[in-house]
Formats: C-alpha cells, sequence, structure tokens
C-alpha cells in the first residue's frame, strides 16, 4: 500500500476516533478521556500536514534542488512533535482544573466502550503503517504509526484507570491519568522532533544499509579493485553514498567505466532508492579529502 494512501486511511480513523472519543468525554464527563480526544486532534493535524509533506517529497530533482525534495518528510515529523507537545500542555492545563475541583463521572460503561473501540480501530492501523515505513523507508508514516501506537496504549490505559474510579471512589484518578496521558505523550513527541532534527541534519544510513553496500562494494574488490573515503547520508526515503574506487592506470577509460556501471547498478540493486557517486582513481593516487574521519 503506498504512503499516501496509508495516510488519507489516518486522516479517516482519526475522524472516526475524534468522533467516538469526544462522544465519549461528553457523555462521562472525564478529563481523562478529554485527554485521549484531544491526542486525536493531533493525529489528523499530523496526517493532514503528513499528506501535504509527502507531496512536496514526491517532487522530481530541479536546478534548485539538485537532489530533490525527500528532506520534506522530516518537516512533517517534527511538525508533529511540536504539536504533541502542545496537545500535552493543554492536557496538564484542564487536568490541573479538575484535580482542584473532582467531579463525579457518569455513563462509564459506555464511554469506556467507544474508548476502546477508537483504539482498536488506531491499533489496527498503526500496525500496518509500521510495516509499510519498513518497506518505504518513510519517515513519515513511522512517526504516524508511532503515535497512534502512542494513543492506543494511553487509552488502554485510561480505561484501566477509570474502571477503578467507581470501584474506590477516588475521583483524583480521572486528573491523574490525563496527567499521565500528557507525560507520555510528551517524551513521544520529544523523539519525533529528536527523529526530525537529525534527519535534517544529513545522517548517516542505518547499520543495515551500510552493510548492505559494504558487502555489495566487497564482491568488485580484489588486487587490482579498491575502494576507500566511503561516505553516506539520508534524505527522506532517498540514501546516497559517495565513494572513491581505485584500479590500474593502463586501464581505458571505457574499462574503467563500464565497471563503474556495473559497480552502481549492484548498489542500487541491493539498496532501492540508493543515489551513487563513484569517483575513479589510478590506484597509486590518493585523493586529499578535508574530512579525516573518512573511511578507508
Amino acid at each position: 500500500m503506498q504512503v499516501k494512501t496509508l495516510l488519507k486511511l489516518s486522516v479517516v480513523a482519526a475522524v472516526a476516533t475524534i468522533a467516538m472519543k469526544t462522544l465519549a468525554w461528553s457523555i462521562t464527563g472525564s478529563v481523562g478521556l478529554l485527554s485521549d480526544a484531544m491526542e486525536s486532534f493531533v493525529n489528523l493535524a499530523s496526517a493532514l500536514f503528513a499528506i501535504a509533506m509527502v507531496t512536496v517529497a514526491e517532487r522530481p530533482a530541479d536546478d534548485d534542488h539538485p537532489f530533490g525534495h525527500t528532506k520534506a518528510e522530516y518537516f512533517s515529523s517534527g511538525f508533529e512533535g511540536l504539536l504533541i507537545v502542545g496537545a500535552a500542555a493543554g492536557i496538564i492545563w484542564a487536568a490541573a482544573h479538575r484535580f482542584a475541583d473532582p467531579q463525579p463521572l457518569e455513563s462509564l460503561g459506555l464511554g469506556l466502550a467507544l474508548a476502546l473501540l477508537s483504539s482498536a480501530l488506531n491499533g489496527l492501523l498503526a500496525w500496518r503503517m509500521m510495516i509499510a515505513s519498513r518497506e518505504h523507508r518513510s519517515i513519515v508514516l513511522e512517526a504516524d504509526a508511532r503515535h497512534l501506537f502512542t494513543d492506543v496504549w494511553t487509552s488502554v490505559g485510561v480505561v484501566a484507570g477509570l474502571m477503578l474510579v467507581p470501584i474506590t471512589g477516588w475521583l483524583w484518578l480521572d486528573p491523574v491519568l490525563a496527567i499521565g496521558v500528557a507525560l507520555n505523550i510528551l517524551r513521544e513527541g520529544g523523539h519525533l522532533a529528536l527523529r526530525s532534527i537529525d534527519g535534517l541534519m544529513d545522517s548517516a544510513v542505518e547499520p543495515q544499509v551500510r552493510e548492505q553496500i559494504d558487502r555489495t562494494l566487497a564482491q568488485f574488490a580484489h588486487n587490482a579493485i579498491r575502494f576507500d573515503h566511503l561516505v553516506t547520508r539520508r534524505a527522506g526515503q532517498r540514501r546516497f553514498v559517495d565513494v572513491h574506487m581505485h584500479m590500474p592506470s593502463g586501464w581505458t577509460l571505457r574499462r574503467a567505466a563500464a565497471l563503474r556501471t556495473d559497480v552502481e547498478q549492484a548498489l542500487m540493486s541491493e539498496v532501492p532508492g540508493l543515489r551513487a557517486s563513484i569517483q575513479l582513481l589510478p590506484m597509486e593516487v590518493e585523493a586529499h579529502v578535508d574530512d579525516p574521519r573518512d573511511s578507508t
């Protein structure tokens, strides 16, 4: 399933869960369920913004952006992280007022049933989105899936806690649960924001992708061929590798270029979406680079 399709399903799911959780809050008066509904509004805004950023990321390279627009995905995860922080602040504010003035809860049975139904819907969608995020290497889908999983667990926690209220008579448990939800989603929002910043800083490819690259290059390396000064970076769904390939100085340019083409094709076959840049050098020539951390 395509990234945009899953994000559109996320929008539909967010609207449905907002309706169910808001209804659950209105019939029970629980600030814990209100906090759960507020998080679903974040889900909706995040999914809409993610669709916009994925649309930008799909644009082909142009004169102003020769490496494409794939980094636009990181703005989506960063935006979602900021929204989560804002939602957490609103939840804590509402819970603090309720903690000072506890209110009895009504019609808990129906309200909790609606909350559980919405959680099941979010859980199913999050599971599918997490699988797709690995297939497409999409931080947008991963961010949305992680947020939905957080929503599921917080909803389950709220429901479990609220079930104790009529048993124990502890009305203060409702706002305490709401604050717990806020702190949990605040942690997730911070994680998403850091992931977004890390992506914008041209991080190296994932360890497993680096292993694929090294394994592919090893198939071509022998006494007459060696590779060095290999550096990588990632941008959204795209991966980039720059490497120097040394070969005998007596080879013709045609032969050297043909081998480079074979290496590039092998790399792109092993790592879909990879863009390889290979510089040809004679075996006895060493390139001078500015970064002393370049691997050899």
